[in-house]
């Protein structure tokens, strides 16, 4: 088994969906660059992307066709003008065309050249998809993709993550790897272990430049959710409240900077319930964003990118263990928590249900907030464990196939149980401890093989049709 960096668990991301909309966006990418490898972008006639299973179900809500459109447009959702998003389809609809690659003007009309087929699953995954280009001497190049979580991507003989992995000085494929080479180099905490086994990648020195931007996209994300009123996108009418909230805690006070509001937070009036609040606030605010096309810091998945935003704003605001090194080491413990889900079970709602994301972002932030606290690599674990043990059986239901109902504050309880998963594991001996991270893992993963496809981000079981949508 290959190693995975922390990186490509915790990275920059664009809403609504890691699995909908980032891998999608990143299938039409490869599929480009699979038509450049043997032909000529200005070669082809015409394109035809058609999605299954639940990323069909739930596309529109996801937004699943627009990264389709954009993607094959050669738009780079790191990149892009979020703002502009809207736009770019409404031209591609009117004018029935799309710019292949930024290169060639081809027909591209919604409904014939991109399906969203609902009665059909490819059987390798549930979130599939095939993209096909007709050339003009009448040659066809087809290839079959799958959304697995986190935005990659595979086909059935090679998968995206097979790219970036290689095999570390030090693998760490289970809880019990991590404390054995802990034990065996003899080091004190986790984040030591991990920074070695990044230098496979990047040297020490990048991989804190990496952290400390991903750190200052999590406080940008942040303070632009709690920028921002009104309405949701996708007809639900869910309103903002994350900066309604930001305004109620913060009183009378202005600002006129990320950073100057940064520091009236932490300069905030603290108590228990104050800090509860702010809490919410952060994975709102987060999710807010995701929930219209904004660029956030997917971790490990887009569903659940307002936890670890929220847990690691948390600590730097409202404890002692802030500063540089204590962001880049949370950030280092929870990534690598994230790979060993990633790994060993799965990451994607619609192979295993919310469990897989709010439950492995809570593991994840639960073991970052725990190293930094002074926790030993055991206890580090043991967070993790339990951060998911409260979440196992979590479906994935969204009402309409929105981010929103019930994901928005989902993002919230998950980051409140990391905080109390921290908390206990920190008084706590894990000697006693009855269940281990990886057996926890293991029951994850046999819990979602056999949870029923209606609770896998269908929107066909749970709140999805337990709520009428024409209320909301």
């Amino acid at each position: 088994m290959e190693s995975i960096s922390v990186f490509e668990i915790i990275k920059v991301g664009i809403g609504p969906s890691s699995s909908h909309t980032m891998g999608p966006w990143n299938a039409a990418e490869n599929f480009l660059k699979q038509i450049k490898t043997n032909h000529r972008i200005n070669d082809v006639k015409e394109v035809y992307v058609e999605f299954f299973g639940s990323l069909a179900k739930t596309g529109i809500g996801h937004g699943t066709d627009v990264a389709g459109m954009l993607g094959l447009s050669g738009e780079n959702f790191k990149k892009i003008d979020t703002s502009l998003i809207d736009e770019k389809i409404n031209t591609i609809k009117t004018q029935n065309q799309l710019i292949l690659g930024g290169e060639k003007k081809i027909p591209f009309i919604y409904g014939k050249h991109l399906v969203l087929n609902m009665n059909k699953s490819l059987d390798y995954h549930p979130n599939g998809m095939i993209f096909k280009a007709i050339f003009e001497d009448g040659k066809i190049l087809e290839q079959d993709y799958y959304s697995v979580g986190g935005g990659f991507v595979a086909t059935k003989n090679e998968n995206s993550m097979q790219k970036t992995c290689i095999r570390t000085l030090y693998p760490c494929h289970s809880g019990e790897d991590i404390l054995r080479n802990v034990e065996k180099l003899e080091f004190t905490n986790i984040s030591d272990l991990v920074f070695l086994n990044e230098e496979s990648w990047r040297t020490k020195t990048e991989t804190k430049t990496e952290a400390l931007y991903i750190w200052n996209q999590i406080k940008e994300c942040v303070y632009k959710g709690i920028s921002k009123d009104g309405i949701l996108p996708g007809g639900l009418n869910v309103s903002r409240r994350a900066s309604a909230l930001n305004r109620k805690l913060l009183g009378d006070a202005t600002w006129s900077s990320m950073d100057e509001w940064y520091q009236k937070v932490a300069d905030a009036e603290e108590n228990f319930n104050n800090i509860n609040k702010w809490v919410s606030c952060f994975a709102l605010a987060v999710n807010e964003e995701n929930a219209s096309f904004g660029r956030i810091i997917t971790a490990p998945t887009n569903g659940a990118s307002g936890v670890i935003p929220a847990v690691l704003m948390y600590s730097q605001a409202f404890t002692e263990h802030r500063g540089e090194d204590s962001i880049i080491r949370f950030l280092l413990v929870a990534g690598e928590i994230g790979t060993l889900f990633k790994k060993n079970a799965t990451i994607s709602a619609a192979m295993g249900g919310c469990q897989a994301e709010i439950g492995v972002s809570s593991a994840m932030a639960a073991a970052g907030l725990t190293e930094i606290m002074g926790g030993t690599p055991a206890q580090v674990l043991m967070a993790a464990e339990i951060a998911m043990e409260h979440h196992l059986g979590m479906t994935c239901d969204p009402i309409a196939g929105l981010v929103q109902i019930p994901c928005i504050e989902r993002n919230s309880m998950g980051a409140m149980k990391a905080i109390t998963a921290a908390n206990i594991a920190i008084e706590s001996d894990p000697s006693k401890a009855r269940v281990t991270l990886d057996e926890v893992i293991q029951s994850m993963w046999e819990t979602a093989l056999s949870m029923n496809s209606r609770f896998k981000e269908t929107s066909e079981g749970g709140l999805a049709i337990a709520v009428n949508v024409a209320e909301c």
